[in-house]
């Protein structure tokens, strides 16, 4: 099994990035996806999800400035991330949950990535 992210970077207050996650070695389209990130201060946070059936839902602190998404003919989730604030700063990390219950939790999946860094700084 691997979740391989990518597509983090440096970018200042206000930018855009556009985060992928490249699933393999397990069948995509039967897990619940999502983005968490980690911040030294502020240790594991959930971000984004999708469900099995595309349902999405946000964190109240992107809301609006986040979009998740997949393609599971390619096997691979997205999170756009418009408006960045320096707040948003962390390692950003896919995560898939074979499970409804953990779809917001930061801490319960059953694969996780290694993480891409997304720096937003003036």
């Amino acid at each position: 099994v691997q979740l391989v992210e990518s597509g983090g970077g440096a970018v200042q207050p206000g930018g855009s990035l556009r985060l992928s996650c490249a699933a393999s070695g397990f069948t995509f389209s039967n897990y619940y996806m999502k983005w968490v990130r980690q911040t030294p201060g502020k240790g594991l946070e959930w971000v984004s999800s999708i469900s099995i059936s595309g349902l999405t839902s946000y964190a109240d602190s992107v809301k609006g400035r986040f979009t998740i998404s997949s393609d599971n003919a390619k096997n691979t989730l997205y999170l756009q991330m418009n408006s960045l604030k320096p707040e948003d700063t962390a390692v950003y990390y896919c995560a898939a949950s074979a499970y409804w219950k953990d779809l917001q939790s930061p801490y319960d999946y059953n694969f996780r990535g290694q993480g891409t860094q997304v720096t937003v700084s003036s």
